[in-house]
């Protein structure tokens, strides 16, 4: 009985000599180019100091004029706040997923306050979540409009309204495509080894039945 030699691989055939060396160097060249990100994302720290800046001048701002401000300017005023609270979330949130997604791992998992949620965010949960900020931060502006109805015009209003409504929208639709993307053949496509392994096993038992 004569028994077929394995046909080399084409990936190692393919590898060898010169080329093969001078084509992994370059692979690992390109893949090293990962880090000319780092810098953006370590740049964005920057801009949460300018939002914790703003926060706390507008919450000195507010504290000093409060005596004399009614509850709609008060109101108005914690909107605000909270704006900036949400923005400043925005940008952790794309600093760190986006850094474990398209850089390199956070080496730091042993620390106590570790946030669970960061190994778990993918590049299209950052979609989501950054347009879920949008609109929150949109509905934000809307209801400090609408409590500033007698000061603002119809037509800014409108403005207002139609801008929040096509944000909300564009979030619906933008979680719809990634649902059919996620359930698409392609990217659930299962390997078909353990299939065959499976199949090969259960035809062996019912042969020996």
């Amino acid at each position: 009985m004569t028994t077929s030699s394995p046909s080399p691989d084409p990936q190692s055939t393919r590898r060898t000599g010169s080329f093969g060396r001078a084509e992994g160097v370059m692979e690992r060249a390109f893949f090293a180019t990962r880090w000319i990100a780092a810098p953006l994302y370590f740049g964005l720290t920057i801009g949460l100091l300018l939002v914790a800046f703003k926060f706390f001048q507008q919450l000195i701002g507010l504290v000093l004029k409060a005596t004399g401000l009614d509850f709609d300017d008060v109101f108005v005023g914690v909107l605000d706040l909270i704006d900036l609270v949400l923005l400043a979330n925005l940008l952790l949130i794309v600093m760190f997923s986006g850094y474990e997604n398209f850089v390199s791992r956070l080496d730091i998992r042993s620390h106590e306050d570790y946030p669970s949620w960061i190994g778990h965010v993918t590049f299209g949960d950052i979609k989501i979540k950054l347009m879920a900020s949008i609109v929150a931060m949109s509905a934000i502006h809307v209801l400090a409009d609408f409590i500033r109805v007698d000061e603002t015009s119809t037509r800014a209003l409108e403005w207002s309204v139609g801008i929040h409504l096509a944000f909300v929208v564009s979030g619906v639709l933008m979680a719809i495509m990634d649902r059919i993307m996620e359930g698409s053949p392609d990217t659930h496509h299962a390997d078909p080894a353990p299939q065959v392994a499976g199949k090969a096993a259960a035809d062996s038992e019912s042969g020996h039945h």
